[in-house]
Order: C-alpha cells, then sequence, then structure tokens
C-alpha cells in the first residue's frame, strides 16, 4: 500500500483523507513540518509516499494524476508532491532542507508540499506535472478562496473528463468516430470490475486469434464471423489503452504485449485467411506473406525516420510547415489520417473485404492501399528530409545502425576491408540492387554470389554513422531486402508449403526487428549482442536462405525454412520475453502505431 502524509489537521469539511483512501493510500497526518519529516522516514522504502497539504482543494482525478501515474518516479501538482522509490532518496533531501533553518523557499511558498517541490525542481529532480486541463487542483489561503475553490469543483464533471482524457488526443477516423464514443465506456465499465489492461489486451489477441481461426475453415459463414470478431478484436484493442489511461494502470509487461500483440493479431488473421483460401482450392500464401513484409517495412520506415528526427536541431522544413497549414484546414486532416492507412481503417478494411469477398481480392485490395499509403508517407519523409536543415545527433545514428540489424558477417567485412565506400544508403541500395537482381537471374547459385554482395555493402553501409539527411531509409532497405527473398525464393520453390514455412519464418524475425525498436524507444538500447550473433544478423539470415536454396531440393529447402522459423522464434521469444519482464524493461507504453 502507498503512504500519504498530511502535513497538517484536515479543514472542517475537507473529503482530502477519504479522496486519498480511495486511490489506495494509508493516510497518515502530521501535527508539523518536522513530524512530516519523521513520518517521511518511518515509510518503509519500497513504498509510494505522497507530502499532500491539508487544505488541498480538487478533484480526486487530480490527484489521481499527480500521485498514482507508475510511469514517474516523482510528480506533483499544486499542493502535493509523490515519489516512487526510485524518488525517495531526492524528496527526502528536498523536505530535511525545506525544514531546516535555510530553507530557501519557505517565505516565498507558504505549502510545504509547494516548497519541498521547488527544493526537487532547484536539484534537477525532474519531476512530472501532468496536464490537468479542466480539472482543480489548489491549496486556497482563505476561507473565500476556498468556497471558490470548491464551486470550479463543483462546475466540472471529474467523470466526464476522465473519460474523455482515457481516449488518445490524436487517432484516426475511423477510430474516433466509430469506436472510442463507445470503447471508453467499456474501458470504465471493466476498471468497475477490476479488470486490468493486460487482461483486456490478452482478450484482444485470444478474439483475433478465433477470428483467423473462423477465416481459416474458409466457408462464407467461417469468413462473416472472422470479419465480425476481427472488429471485436479492434474494440479491445482500443479498450485496453484507455483503461490504462482511465485507471493509470501502466505496466513494462503491458507495454511488451501492447506492442508486440497487435502485429500477431494481424499476421495470425493472414495466416488464417491463406489457410481458408487453400481450402477451397486457391493459393494466396504469396500474397499474405506480401501483405506482412508490405506492412512491416511500412512500420520500419516510421521507427527509422522518427528515431532519426528524434532530437535533431535545427529541425525544419519547408514541407513539414505546408502539412501544418493543411492540418489547419479540419477536414485535410481525416482525409491525410485515412490515406496512411492507419490500424483502425486498415482493419475494419479487412474485415468487410473478408465478409464480403475472397480472401484473394481482400489481399489485392490491402497490398494496393499499403503500397499507396506506404508511397504517401515515404515520399513525405523524403521530401523533408532533403529540404530541413537539421544535424542528427549520436544517440539518432546509433538507433539506426542498431535498427539495422547488422550481423557478424557485416562486422567482418566492416573490420576486414580498409577501404570504405561512399554514402551509406548509396551501398546499401546498390547491394540491394545486386541481390533482387540476382534472384531473378534464373541461375541456380546466382543468388548466392548476390547475397555475398550485399553482406559486403551491408558492412560497408555502417562503417560510418547515419547522419546523412536520408539515411534513416537503410534499415527499411534491408528489411525489405532480407524479407523479399525469403519471398521470393520461396515461391519459386514452388512446393506445396515452401511459402507456409516462409511466412513462419518472416514472422519470427520481424517479431525480433519490432521488439529492438520498442526496446529502443524505451532508451534501454537494442537487444544483447550475443542475440544478433545468434540469428546471424539480416545479412547472415539473407545469405544463408540463398545458400540453402541452392544446395537442397525444393522439398529439403521447405523443411529447412520451416526449422529456421522454429530456431528464430524460440531464440528472439525466449530472450524477449525474459528482457520485458524483468526489472530492467523501460516503462513504456505504446500509444499505437504512426501509420
Amino acid at each position: 500500500m502507498s503512504t500519504a502524509i498530511l502535513t497538517g489537521q484536515p479543514v472542517p469539511g475537507s473529503s482530502i483523507e477519504g479522496d486519498l483512501r480511495s486511490l489506495g493510500f494509508d493516510v497518515r497526518i502530521a501535527s508539523d513540518a518536522a513530524d512530516a519529516e519523521t513520518l517521511l522516514a518511518q515509510v518503509p522504502a519500497g513504498r509510494r509516499v505522497a507530502v499532500v497539504d491539508p487544505r488541498f482543494v480538487g478533484h480526486p482525478h487530480a490527484l489521481r494524476l499527480g500521485l498514482t501515474d507508475p510511469r514517474f518516479d516523482l510528480a506533483a501538482i499544486p499542493g502535493a508532491v509523490t515519489a516512487q522509490p526510485a524518488g525517495r532518496q531526492a524528496l527526502t533531501r528536498a523536505m530535511a532542507r525545506e525544514n531546516s533553518a535555510g530553507g530557501g523557499t519557505a517565505l516565498a511558498v507558504d505549502s510545504l508540499a509547494d516548497r519541498v517541490v521547488a527544493a526537487l525542481d532547484a536539484d534537477g529532480a525532474g519531476v512530472h506535472r501532468p496536464e490537468l486541463g479542466s480539472l482543480v487542483a489548489a491549496v486556497p489561503a482563505d476561507p473565500q478562496a476556498r468556497n471558490e475553490a470548491r464551486q470550479a469543483v463543483a462546475d466540472v464533471d471529474d467523470e466526464a473528463v476522465r473519460l474523455k482524457s482515457a481516449v488518445k488526443a490524436r487517432d484516426g477516423f475511423f477510430t474516433t468516430f466509430f469506436i472510442s464514443p463507445y470503447s471508453r465506456y467499456i474501458a470504465r465499465w471493466c476498471a468497475r470490475r477490476g479488470l486490468t489492461p493486460n487482461q483486456v489486451t490478452t482478450a484482444s489477441l485470444l478474439t483475433a486469434l478465433i477470428a483467423a481461426g473462423c477465416a481459416a475453415t474458409g466457408t462464407r459463414i467461417g469468413f462473416v464471423a472472422a470479419g465480425v470478431l476481427l472488429i471485436a478484436s479492434f474494440v479491445l484493442d482500443c479498450t485496453d489503452g484507455q483503461l490504462a489511461r482511465y485507471s493509470l494502470q501502466y505496466s513494462t509487461l503491458g507495454a511488451w504485449l501492447d506492442a508486440t500483440f497487435d502485429r500477431a493479431k494481424e499476421y495470425a488473421y493472414y495466416a488464417g485467411l491463406a489457410l481458408g483460401a487453400a481450402r477451397g482450392g486457391d493459393d494466396v500464401w504469396a500474397l499474405a506473406l506480401g501483405a506482412m513484409v508490405l506492412q512491416t517495412c511500412r512500420h520500419v520506415v516510421d521507427f527509422s525516420f522518427n528515431e532519426a528526427n528524434h532530437d535533431a536541431t535545427a529541425n525544419t522544413s519547408p514541407t513539414a510547415a505546408l502539412s501544418d497549414k493543411l492540418d489547419s484546414v479540419g477536414w485535410t486532416v481525416w482525409v491525410r489520417r485515412m490515406i496512411v492507412l492507419p490500424i483502425g481503417e486498415r482493419w475494419a478494411m479487412i474485415a468487410v473485404l473478408t465478409a464480403v469477398t475472397t480472401p484473394r481480392i481482400t489481399f489485392y485490395v490491402l497490398l494496393v492501399g499499403c503500397a499507396f499509403a506506404a508511397t504517401y508517407t515515404t515520399a513525405g519523409r523524403v521530401l523533408r528530409s532533403l529540404t530541413r536543415k537539421a544535424r542528427r545527433t549520436d544517440r539518432a545514428a546509433r538507433a539506426l545502425a542498431d535498427l539495422a540489424d547488422n550481423g557478424p558477417l557485416a562486422s567482418l567485412v566492416a573490420r576486414a576491408t580498409p577501404v570504405r565506400l561512399g554514402n551509406p544508403l548509396l551501398v546499401a541500395a546498390a547491394g540491394t540492387v545486386v541481390l533482387a537482381a540476382s534472384l531473378f537471374s534464373g541461375a541456380a547459385w546466382a543468388p548466392v554470389a548476390g547475397a555475398v554482395v550485399y553482406t559486403v555493402t551491408a558492412g560497408q553501409a555502417l562503417c560510418r554513422p547515419l547522419k546523412g539527411a536520408l539515411d534513416w531509409l537503410v534499415p527499411p532497405l534491408f528489411r525489405a531486402a532480407e524479407y523479399g527473398t525469403v519471398l521470393i525464393l520461396a515461391a519459386q520453390a514452388d512446393v506445396n508449403g515452401a511459402l507456409p514455412a516462409a511466412f513462419g519464418l518472416v514472422a519470427a524475425v520481424a517479431y525480433h526487428h519490432y521488439d529492438t525498436v520498442y526496446r529502443i524507444r524505451g532508451d534501454a538500447g537494442a537487444p544483447p549482442a550475443w542475440l544478433t550473433r545468434a540469428i546471424g544478423g539480416h545479412e547472415g539470415r539473407t545469405l544463408l536462405v540463398t545458400v540453402l536454396a541452392a544446395v537442397l531440393t525444393a522439398s529439403q529447402f521447405k523443411v529447412a525454412l520451416t526449422v529456421l522459423a522454429v530456431a528464430v522464434a524460440l531464440v528472439v521469444l525466449v530472450e524477449s520475453i525474459r528482457f520485458w519482464v524483468s526489472s530492467g524493461a523501460p516503462a513504456v507504453h505504446d500509444e499505437g502505431e504512426p501509420a
């Protein structure tokens, strides 16, 4: 249980004790500032502790936002400050200084809690202050001010604000107008029954897997049920994040589940559609794998661009200015959000097409839509990169290098070749072009030679920091090359089962790449070097697949792809689960994909 220390007796008629207890705090009342310091020292080190002014007037949700958010070690609102175990030392030090004879803010600020916050700010402790909006949080100095503050509290519906804040401020058209108006109430229903976001996330996954199973039946009834269940899964997918925001139930495990389950749901559904089509005599595994490759590469473009510009300086661009100008025209905002086919629009389209058409038509429309969206977003980001004058940091270059996923072979090339080729993007593009040409040459060993060239260029591309204007395109280029190689060679094998095995291999590798993204987002760095060595890096896997295709028969190649898929999946999943349930996992919460 958390502990709240009131720095004096509550004002008659105040609800502060009850509000704090309703938020899970054990309330202790100090007789004066010195007693508050003593009580603070008595709280066990592993507990959250809050220091609250007894004159506080405000909404319960303002207290919740200020005192219970698990993502921040130190947080404050007017009249209250809180610290998790990691912030206890800073809070204790600030409290001691303010109670000493030399307290620097004692005369300027009447509230002990606010004086402690000022001392924490002076120490550079990094105190989080939540956006309260219309919520009230104040420490009135006299009865008249107290009455005015209480009236302000009465004038604002605390629950309405809480429900509204549960929904993301920026979301897609379909989600905003067709899901969020009622999913927020589902989130509240879940909160009142003690359900957690992780449980809702798991329910969303199970619903999507059932939808995939229905699609795999290959019957019209199964396809209709699959479409309905896919929408239901998306409703739950929105609900878990809204529940987390509604009740401030953020966790590292929840971040991992939320970040990975969306991809697992969508790609499992693709597999279900392909199985259903096969039952009807139509082989669409190449289309399913192509859709997964395209969607994953789209995300890598988003991730790489964002990381490249995460902390860029002098980040100005005429293209960005034009985008901001268009956003000022209401209808263009929704059009531009819809044409990038975000998850809400994409899943709605897939669900409807599944119910009323065939898997082949569904994949055709999906591929065309995603290709258009990818072209639109990538072109816009290329224009921004070329027209902005920005200096990218070492952190951005390191993140891009981690996203590139170079393995031991590329590293060996980089160390062994004294000659450094030109621009990293041009070098990577040249290697990719050679690899692509070799795949369609018709010669059995040509892909192996192409993969060797690709390996050399992969090592050369990362010989220098990726700080060029367009160097953020290097990681998505590598993803397209590796995934495309697996797709093309499996299709050329022309044996039953090769493409499903390739689907599994690409899914396992894509999981590894998504896992890398979310570790970087949480400032935890890339996965350990041993993991990259164990699964070969993108160039090692590409070379291995080309060699297997050259030396094995088509049936043997199918088995080899299956074994490789299982091996990669086991290694990356075990390491990923170990990391995300460990104490060192970052407290990030996925707010939805950028496209």
